[in-house]
């Protein structure tokens, strides 16, 4: 899968994109991530990517000029990107169906907010989506651009080792995950419960199912309106509620 990256920290990116599953995904190939300098796309000897805002205001706003140019650089340069995202706090928030969405796209552009926004003519004249990361504001969208190739790369074939653990993590199923024990057995006075230890694999799936039902029930129970939930998975629910005397 390609990315491409339109930001004023391109060194802040590439050293995002060092370590990690994600980075040796970029080592092998298996996901190609072009990184561009906004600021080689601006006309002025400053390389000035913001201006005052119209109207008066706090703070600098992004110019259109650099940014179209950048999007038309990598559509001429890396090929048309299936879709060209935003990152901005009044996007569209970023879930796991999101991301498993996006990682059926062969390429996507995302392009690096910073100071106070930039000008509202930018997305229509790319053909952008604003994308966000939460109900929250960061200093620039350097760091969400690292998140969205996290979540949405790790669900790339070849990408993360084991693909089978991508598909039970969290989110994965619309619930949140089970819990996880290793070695030793025993540890500051605590058992790992004994169903795991048994080898008995019928007993050991039911115990994490009912295990990430009763954790989503707990403390995400939002989820449970829209998870996709099977027979035996609501006979378990059922059995949670009346054992907690729901």
């Amino acid at each position: 899968m390609k990315f491409d990256i339109v930001t004023i920290f391109p060194g802040m990116v590439a050293a995002g994109l060092k370590e990690g599953v994600v980075g040796r995904a970029v080592e092998r190939g298996v996901l190609d991530v072009g990184i561009h300098d906004l600021r080689e796309f601006t006309a002025d000897r400053h390389r000035s990517v913001d201006d005052v805002p119209y109207g008066g205001g706090p703070g600098m706003v992004m110019k259109p000029e650099p940014l179209v140019k950048a999007v038309e650089h990598v559509r001429a340069t890396r090929g048309r990107p299936d879709r060209v995202l935003i990152l901005s706090p009044q996007g569209t928030v970023l879930t796991q169906r999101g991301a498993e969405d996006i990682s059926r796209l062969q390429h996507v552009a995302l392009i690096c907010g910073r100071y106070e926004g930039m000008d509202e003519r930018v997305g229509a004249l790319v053909g952008a989506e604003e994308l966000s990361i939460g109900d929250y504001v960061l200093s620039g969208g350097e760091l969400a651009a690292l998140i969205v190739i996290d979540v949405v790369g790790r669900l790339v074939p070849g990408v993360v080792g084991d693909e089978q653990s991508v598909v039970e993590e969290s989110f994965s199923r619309g619930l949140l995950d089970y819990p996880h024990y290793t070695r030793p057995a025993a540890f500051g006075g605590v058992k790992v419960p004994d169903v795991l230890l048994s080898g008995h694999h019928a007993e050991v799936r039911r115990w994490r199912l009912k295990a990430a039902l009763a954790r989503t029930l707990e403390r995400r129970p939002d989820l449970l309106h829209a998870a996709a939930l099977g027979d035996e998975a609501r006979a378990l629910l059922d059995e949670i509620e009346k054992e907690r005397g729901q």
